[in-house]
């Protein structure tokens, strides 16, 4: 009899362990492979592991990062942001040509790019919520406009001689730490705060998770769509605005691609396409694991056609990973 009740309990910590081993390695499963990507690119790129290049990697994906925050927003909602991209050229462009040297304070210049952001995010979820089309439809359309709007606004040409003023937002140190980097982190944690601390992040889960629950519950679920594309919005023209100083010129052709490696940046960090899923954590994960894959390919010299296709290889793989989740779930 003591032998069974042994053998039973045996079982019962054997399951425990398995189940709790799961746990860990459902939450904090990229950031094992993040931190496994960063031990194998320093030992195949010497070069790899040094302050600057670790500080260059979070630098070039702060852009895309603080994007992806965004994105990750809508995604929750079961969205979609296809113009992430394309408002960044054309903030990028109106940018620039407020920010030459002797014509307006530097704010005047940021505060055009983030109004500009957001005004296209907050088109874009009311046309979401109250015309109910889809938001793919809405985005693509969006993407297609902004860019457009870009190329007339510049005629097609970079617009340059930007203020040194307005180049430190890109290009600047504060003790030793780039400003983008600070700027990222600042959103990092004013989003982890609004997502998971306050009325508006519990609202936005509802959303994903089952919005004809919420609206029956109460919730205002068109103003709170409405809230979450023009915060994406909002950080779009952010990061238009950190991409023009850090590049000293506004391009009708920046951000091409961007709103991918952002929705990459959210689904490799386990936000769910499905809705109702996702952290602000996981997000700023995937996108350093991005950013670390992109370094590390460089300094080894590997070609970026294949550099495209690892990255969509590792974004189909987490699609995949996501839907057998949901499966179970």
């Amino acid at each position: 009899m003591n032998s069974q009740v042994s053998v039973v309990r045996k079982e019962k910590t054997s399951v425990s362990s398995k189940v709790k081993l799961f746990h860990v390695l459902n939450k904090y499963g990229m950031l094992f492979i993040l931190i496994g990507l960063i031990i194998l690119m320093s030992i195949l790129s010497p070069t790899f592991l040094t302050t600057g290049n670790l500080l260059n990697i979070v630098r070039q994906m702060s852009v895309v990062g603080i994007v992806a925050i965004g994105v990750t927003m809508v995604i929750i909602t079961t969205g979609i942001d296809l113009s992430s991209g394309s408002v960044i050229a054309l903030v990028s462009v109106v940018v620039a040509s407020f920010a030459h040297p002797d014509t307006y304070p530097v704010f005047i210049p940021i505060l055009i790019g983030l109004g500009l952001g957001l005004l296209t995010g907050v088109i874009n979820g009311t046309i979401i919520s109250k015309a109910k089309i889809a938001p793919f439809i809405v985005t693509l359309g969006m993407m297609t406009a902004a860019r457009g709007a870009a190329l007339l606004f510049s005629d097609g040409r970079p617009i340059g001689n930007l203020s040194d003023s307005f180049k430190f937002i890109g290009q600047g140190m504060v003790l030793g730490v780039p400003v983008p980097i600070i700027i990222f982190a600042l959103v990092g944690v004013v989003s982890y705060i609004s997502l998971n601390k306050t009325k508006f992040g519990k609202y936005v889960y509802a959303i994903g998770g089952n919005e004809q629950a919420a609206r029956i519950a109460g919730v205002n679920v068109d103003k709170y769509k409405i809230f979450v594309y023009g915060y994406a919005g909002l950080l779009s023209g952010l990061a238009g605005i950190i991409l023009t100083s850090r590049i000293a010129s506004g391009q009708p052709t920046a951000g091409v691609m961007y709103e991918l490696d952002a929705i990459a940046a959210a689904v490799i960090g386990g936000t769910s396409l499905a809705g109702g899923i996702g952290t602000i954590g996981g997000t700023i994960v995937g996108a350093l694991i991005i950013g670390v894959m992109n370094n590390g390919l460089d300094l080894m010299n590997v070609s970026p056609y294949w550099q495209q296709i690892l990255k969509g290889v590792i974004i189909t793989v987490a699609v995949f990973i996501d839907s057998r989740k949901n499966r179970k779930s």
